[in-house]
């Protein structure tokens, strides 16, 4: 039986097929202009039509330092080094890194329609940022780093960026400009997890090398800077073996290392030391301009100042200036008075750290004139601390009505950052840059908490189970 296409294509009497002419057009003329046509159309939508639907060309953007991000036309388009393809026309072009001026500028795209695809129009964008205060870009890398150790180890799903070493990185050319050590030293004391130790160990050898990787005599040199500078704290070894964690096999080695033995016989003198304590004397100092003062319905007692051992497990030494504070937190008639004084305060429910400080700044404006050059603020840690434990001393030993302190039965905001490792010496200059997300809690609740239990809140933070008392204190001169 014959099929329908039997007048196109005929068979001999050998097998081969033929095909029969179209309108009277030979095979060979029909099949090479099909062919034509295929071959043009795969020409034309290969070289041709993405030059026609989307004209335009590649930006190569580099720039250093590295990991600067490219804005067009307000639009967030990759970050250094990238290729980006922009349509035709006029576009404008922000380049952004947090710390380095930005730079702006405008490009001109030209379309091309032929082989776009395949060999694009390049424009090469190469900026170089320049930053106005290397140092306080600096403290921006450490401050991001200070916020990535709070959220703990990072898994095999969830990584955190090399923020420091990066941050040395980008302001190497200025290295010689900035206090990096001071940075770094105050960068240390966030170091409670494996990544942040990586972080921090490639930030000291980056910034040996001016933000390079160092050369050997460099690394050493470094090394020898890390060695000497954990010696000379006791609490190293026991917060290197707590940070490398038991499954880490450099902990074992650690924990039974000769350094390891003598440190823990340094540490634990440390927290034995009775010399240290608050010594049981009278509040009255010639550094203050008065024993006690009432004010803004607070009744405040002086303290003397003197030395304390804080931070068990890991105690250090803190010298304790002459000081004022609060025998009870603020009460809430007293803080009524505040709110009727600054009524932008009663929308928050509770008492923030920044609630907190705005109160003692409105009650530093009643200090009579005898207190010129001293300021109301949030207590230190050390100075909450060091009062707490004197009306430990006291207790019994003081006229009645001569309160020292009072525990508050809760938590209690303090001045400072919150760092997890504060045993770790570092300038106030810089840790006041890198600062910290947190800020220091006490507590002295009975069976829950003690004088030296120490948390953290952020401070914007309102809760009714966190209270204040403020504190006198002479100001600081730089």
């Amino acid at each position: 039986m014959q099929g329908k296409n039997s007048k196109q294509i005929t068979q001999d009497s050998d097998g081969r097929v033929q095909l029969k002419p179209i309108f009277g057009i030979r095979p060979g003329v029909y099949l090479a202009v099909l062919y034509s046509l295929i071959i043009l159309l795969i020409i034309f939508f290969t070289l041709f039509y993405p030059g026609i639907k989307e004209p335009g060309g590649t930006l190569v953007f580099t720039s250093e330092p590295q990991g600067a991000a490219l804005r067009i036309n307000d639009i967030y388009a990759g970050s250094s080094p990238c290729s980006v393809f922009i349509p035709d026309g006029q576009h404008v072009l922000e380049i952004v890194l947090p710390g380095f001026t930005p730079q702006r500028t405008e490009i001109l795209i030209k379309g091309r329609i032929f082989a776009s695809s395949l060999f694009p129009t390049k424009y090469p964008l190469d900026i170089r940022l320049h930053t106005e205060n290397p140092e306080e870009t600096l403290a921006m890398s450490a401050a991001e780093f200070a916020q990535w150790t709070f959220g703990g180890e990072p898994t095999s799903i969830w990584q955190i960026p090399l923020s420091l070493s990066e941050g040395v990185y980008r302001i190497g050319p200025y290295l010689a400009s900035t206090n990096v050590n001071g940075i770094l030293a105050a960068a240390l004391r966030f170091a409670v997890t494996q990544a942040s130790l990586r972080d921090l160990l490639r930030a000291k050898f980056l910034a040996s090398g001016g933000g390079n990787p160092p050369s050997p005599l460099a690394l050493i040199s470094s090394a020898a800077q890390i060695i000497s500078f954990l010696d000379e704290n006791p609490n190293s070894p026991a917060w290197l073996a707590e940070t490398l964690s038991n499954e880490n096999p450099y902990s074992a080695i650690v924990r039974e290392s000769a350094w390891y033995e003598k440190q823990e016989d340094a540490r634990k003198r440390l927290i034995e030391s009775e010399e240290l304590a608050p010594q049981r004397s009278q509040v009255v100092s010639g550094n203050l301009p008065a024993d006690t003062i009432r004010l803004g319905g607070l009744l405040f007692t002086g303290l003397s100042g003197g030395a304390l051992v804080l931070g068990k497990p890991y105690p250090y030494k803190v010298e304790v200036d002459s000081f004022l504070i609060s025998t009870v937190i603020v009460p809430d008639s007293v803080f009524q008075d505040f709110l009727d004084a600054a009524p932008q305060w009663r929308e928050i429910d509770g008492v923030s750290w920044h609630a907190a400080k705005a109160f003692c700044k409105w009650l530093e404006s009643k200090l009579p004139d005898s207190f010129a050059g001293w300021e109301i603020r949030l207590p230190k840690e050390a100075e909450w601390e060091y009062a707490a434990k004197s009306a430990q001393q006291w207790q019994g030993g003081l006229p009645p009505g001569n309160l020292v302190f009072q525990p508050a039965g809760g938590w209690e905001w303090c001045e400072d950052y919150y760092s997890p490792l504060p045993f770790f010496p570092a300038p106030d200059a810089a840790i006041n840059a890198v600062a910290s997300p947190e800020r220091v809690i006490r507590g002295s609740r009975a069976g829950s908490t003690d004088i030296e239990t120490r948390a953290f809140l952020p401070p914007e933070f309102c809760s009714p189970l966190v209270s204040f008392r403020p504190a006198i204190a002479r100001k600081k001169t730089d």
